[in-house]
């Protein structure tokens, strides 16, 4: 008997012990919960909204509700994602063809921190390359901040404007140190605004979800639609979405991006597949008609980000569809193991790497300061790396390219130009404009088995000034050119030996080096 009395005893503890161990697992928020339907004909976005709004409260996960298909119409509201979230297998329709959505500009999902920022009026003035900021804050933060006196990238060509005022991001410690790995680019003389936002320390994930977009079918000018994932909170991961566009037409308003990332640090999309918005025309700044950029990635303002093992669901060389991305203001940006039409820079980046990676019809397209590093990628675009002219194809700085593959324009007939651009010398951007300081070539291979006629050989740079014929000439806005190229391990399919470019008087005075 006090045998069996003991074995019960025993029994009764470890099922009060498993079941207290249950309880303390934390409880998880479905939206099924606060009225979402799912049966993908009910608008299920105020239910979305309300679900999440309690789980934040609570400090609960979120959970979508298996096999369930949540229909999002035109309404203005937009869901706070504070917790962890698992879409799991789910389906979300977001409906832009409706004529009346109410606010083209609303994200459907904005993954945001509870903690707010802070208006910093105590600092006048700041240093390029500046270490430390007198300021005392409670925690690390990310730091933005404007000169509205002084004017920046000043586009030129068909979008042309008048410019941008400086805008800077940075990191600091809680003792105003500056994260060295992404250092302030300008010098700031009279600042505007200086905002901190605090860098969450505990990371966030969000995960799964099968997002179709019914696309708009407005008139094709620049009125960007959101209506996607919008991220602004640091340390956050998104794992294994999926996005579809489908509705497409002859005819729409351009996407600003369906993942998109601002004010933050330490974002990480991983898994993920995208999709190409098809390309549509309007009349441009200059009264020409232009393409309009159409995004399904956008990163603005934004340090430490990385895309990895992402791809589109559609064709990366097909030019029917505008390149995947774009990024404004951001630094330390890395593409790994990713099949993307583009990687693109319009606004400036300090710091890029690319690598693992396969890039498609738009290539690279960059401008900005600091390293750009390419390893182990494929690029098929109709330049290596196209400098940005419409921003004074500018890179201040250094280009490495490690063990990589050049097919110009994916193996139709093309020439074959590793640095891409051009620049008049005739146009104020705001800043001077560089050409790569260095570039170091080590392991690529040039396949350009389909050349023009008259095709002589791959050159290092394009024809940047054809205007630049004489060492007389003087440019009214004068090009930095760069000082040296290393190059080792290069193989050219066609076995004709590189030329430095089409117009070497510009470039005479460049050191190249072969290893």
């Amino acid at each position: 008997m006090k045998h069996i009395m003991t074995s019960a005893t025993v029994v009764l503890a470890m099922l009060i012990e498993t079941f207290t161990l249950h309880s303390q697992e934390p409880s998880v928020v479905f939206y099924s919960e606060y009225g979402a339907v799912g049966d993908g004909v009910t608008d299920d976005l105020d239910a979305i909204v309300k679900t999440h709004d309690a789980a934040n409260q609570a400090g609960l996960p979120v959970r979508a509700d298996a096999g369930a298909t949540y229909y999002i119409g035109n309404t203005n509201k937009t869901a706070r994602i504070q917790t962890d979230t698992d879409w799991g297998d789910a389906r979300f329709v977001i409906d832009d063809s409706i004529v009346s959505v109410e606010n083209r500009n609303s994200h459907i999902f904005n993954i945001s921190s509870k903690l707010p920022a802070t208006r910093i009026g105590t600092i006048t003035t700041l240093k390029r390359n500046q270490e430390k900021l007198d300021l005392s804050l409670e925690r690390g933060s990310f730091i933005e901040v404007t000169d509205r006196n002084t004017m920046r990238y000043i586009r030129y060509g068909a979008n042309q404007n008048n410019g941008a005022a400086q805008t800077d991001v940075f990191v600091v410690d809680e003792n105003g140190h500056v994260d060295r790995k992404a250092p302030i680019i300008w010098d700031f003389d009279n600042i505007s605004s200086m905002t901190a936002y605090p860098v969450d320390t505990e990371p966030l994930t969000v995960k799964g979800g099968h997002f179709t977009t019914i696309a708009n079918q407005a008139e094709s000018r620049y009125t960007y639609y959101a209506r996607g994932v919008n991220i602004t909170r640091s340390n956050v991961t998104v794992d294994g979405v999926y996005h579809a566009v489908t509705g497409e037409l002859d005819h729409g308003a351009p996407y600003g991006g369906f993942i998109t990332v601002s004010n933050c640090a330490n974002v990480l999309v991983q898994n993920c597949t995208l999709s190409g918005h098809r390309i549509y025309s309007t009349i441009g700044a200059a009264n020409t008609p232009v393409s309009m950029g159409s995004y399904d990635i956008s990163v603005n303002k934004a340090i430490n980000v990385t895309f990895k093992n992402c791809k589109q669901t559609n064709d990366i060389h097909d030019s029917k569809f505008w390149g995947i991305m774009g990024s404004n203001y951001s630094k330390n940006i890395t593409l790994d193991t990713v099949e993307f039409s583009r990687f693109d820079a319009h606004q400036g980046v300090a710091n890029a790497t690319v690598k693992n990676s396969v890039l498609g019809h738009m290539g690279m397209n960059i401008i900005g300061t600091g390293v750009f590093l390419v390893e182990n990628t494929r690029v098929c675009g109709s330049g290596f790396i196209n400098l940005r002219s419409d921003y004074g194809s500018t890179w201040e700085g250094e280009i490495i390219i490690r063990n990589c593959e050049f097919v110009p324009r994916n193996g139709a007939q093309a020439d074959a130009v590793l640095i891409n651009g051009s620049y008049s010398g005739q146009h104020d951007f705001g800043y001077t404009c560089h050409m790569p300081r260095k570039i170091t070539i080590d392991g690529l291979v040039i396949n350009d088995g389909n050349p023009p006629n008259g095709y002589q050989g791959p050159k290092i740079f394009a024809d940047f000034n054809r205007a630049y014929t004489s060492e007389d000439y003087v440019e009214k806005f004068p090009y930095v050119i760069t000082e040296e190229i290393v190059i080792g391990n290069l193989t050219v399919k066609s076995g004709k030996p590189y030329l430095i470019s089409n117009n070497p008087l510009m470039f005479r005075n460049v050191k190249i080096t072969e290893m």
